[in-house]
């Protein structure tokens, strides 16, 4: 879906806002009808707000302390305690184009200079490291991505509009979404598959921060808020999105071993390629300007000119559907591509590279 962010969360369906500041319907399981439960059962007790409560600020307490604030020269935005050698991981969009930053953890009262290791604008993440280490630093504890379901209770940790240490509170709407950014206001453009949905509020500074379930793991990272065009392009409430942690995990840890991505696990058809439109400037394909030597493209013999209508099932018309339709794919797997050339409709299988 096609997004334009606006420096802090980013939108779907409608306009996506990055969520760094400025300095499909759920089916829910029924149980089985065809057996009457033993008279001896009981049903659950429901929590009581006070156990529910109790909770929350359980969770509070034990994952704040891992969630800093991270200002560059001119943006300001959130991040996750890694590990305990002072990485953090946040968003490629907050960090921007700088190398030096300000972290504030929730316990310090002087802020902590950091570097940049790697930005990975493809997945919009990246990873900074602590210039020095403090004492009682808190790395986060990971979720599992297979684990979030639709409906659990989330809550959202981050620096919304500067605000440090803000939390606010939803459930995950739905999982399994593929969101573009825009690249205008500082966003990355990348495509994210996979992302996580939810109605906790995601606003500007919330970007990098975490998402957390109720037994304190880190499922996502919150980096885009959907924008409605109608009302100007101001935030929608209630729809954000968080990348899946399996994909922070995958990520950092290269980042963190490697110093960079080695392996991006993102298919790819190896090409350069730009948006056509007719004569009433509406987009009807995509037209593959170079084409790498030996890649996907290459071996299945498509060549500048070809005009992409299609990958698999998936009508193709903008760079941005084009991306959409090959980060719902992996590297290795083979599609059917369609294409024009020379006005005359052509459909050729590819196995897909990566990116």
């Amino acid at each position: 879906m096609d997004a334009s962010p606006t420096r802090a969360p980013r939108t779907a369906g409608a306009v996506l806002v990055c969520c760094a500041a400025l300095a499909a319907g759920c089916t829910v399981p029924a149980a089985p009808a065809g057996r009457a439960a033993p008279a001896t059962t009981r049903a659950a007790v429901p929590r009581t707000a006070e156990d529910l409560q109790s909770r929350y600020q359980r969770v509070i307490k034990d994952v704040l302390p891992s969630v800093v604030q991270i200002q560059a020269r001119h943006d300001l935005g959130s991040g996750v305690v890694y590990d305990g050698k002072g990485h953090i991981v946040t968003n490629a969009h907050v960090v921007g184009s700088e190398k030096t930053f300000q972290v504030t953890t929730a316990n310090s009262e002087e802020p902590l200079t950091a570097s940049l290791v790697y930005s990975y604008p493809e997945q919009d993440l990246a990873v900074i490291r602590l210039d020095r280490v403090p004492a009682g630093l808190r790395p986060a504890v990971l979720g599992d991505s297979e684990k979030v379901e639709v409906g659990q209770i989330v809550l959202a940790m981050g620096s919304p509009l500067g605000l440090s240490s803000s939390v606010t509170q939803g459930i995950v709407s739905a999982t399994g979404r593929t969101v573009s950014e825009g690249d205008e206001g500082g966003g990355t453009g990348a495509t994210i598959a996979n992302m996580v949905q939810t109605s906790a509020a995601i606003n500007p500074g919330n970007s990098g921060g975490a998402l957390v379930d109720l037994d304190g793991r880190v499922i996502g990272i919150p980096t885009l808020a959907a924008a409605d065009p109608s009302l100007g392009g101001s935030t929608a409430p209630g729809i954000g999105f968080a990348i899946p942690v399996s994909m922070v995990r995958t990520v950092a840890d290269q980042i963190v071993r490697e110093g960079k991505v080695v392996d991006s696990g993102r298919a790819a058809l190896e090409i350069t390629a730009r948006t056509v439109v007719d004569d009433r400037y509406q987009p009807i394909g995509v037209a593959v300007v170079t084409v790498r030597r030996g890649g996907a493209a290459d071996r299945a013999g498509l060549r500048a000119g070809d005009i992409v209508t299609a990958v698999g099932d998936r009508p193709i018309t903008t760079i941005t559907s084009l991306s959409e339709a090959l980060a719902a794919s992996e590297p290795g797997r083979r599609t059917s591509v369609t294409y024009l050339r020379d006005g005359v409709e052509k459909t050729v299988e590819v196995t897909l590279g990566e990116q």
